[in-house]
């Protein structure tokens, strides 16, 4: 199961940058930064639970509590990229890492991360449901 959540994980930060540079390439033109922003944390969001539930079953949790783990791993793989090779590789400063967090200046990364944490256990309830039969 690891290294299928790992190879899951790997898809998605590539899925993640992907939509960085489409956010930069075609939205940030269209619109204001912080829109810009918020859409494409919705656009991955979405790929997110796409990716998620077309895998979940070739990553194989075996109960709710491996959903959890599942999510846990990613949230922890994502923030630690995020953070250092954000600052370290990047270059960005801390602050402005820190700064997506804010949703009381309208950023909405949290809700990636929320989505990274649940999508496991959402798309295995969900697969449970379509493959039940009828």
């Amino acid at each position: 199961m690891l290294k299928r959540l790992l190879i899951v994980w790997f898809a998605m930060l590539i899925v993640a940058s992907v939509n960085g540079g489409v956010r930069e390439a075609l939205l940030v033109p269209m619109m204001a930064p912080g829109s810009a922003r918020a859409v494409s944390t919705l656009l991955l969001c979405a790929i997110v639970f796409l990716l998620t539930y077309f895998t979940i079953e070739w990553i194989d949790p075996r109960s709710s509590h491996d959903d959890w783990v599942i999510g846990g791993l990613w949230v922890a793989l994502t923030l630690a990229f995020e953070f250092l090779a954000g600052h370290y590789l990047f270059g960005n400063p801390w602050s402005e890492l820190f700064a997506e967090y804010n949703v009381f200046r309208g950023r909405i990364w949290i809700l990636a991360i929320i989505t990274i944490l649940v999508a496991p256990g959402v798309s295995a309830r969900a697969r449970d449901r379509v493959n039940t039969p009828r």
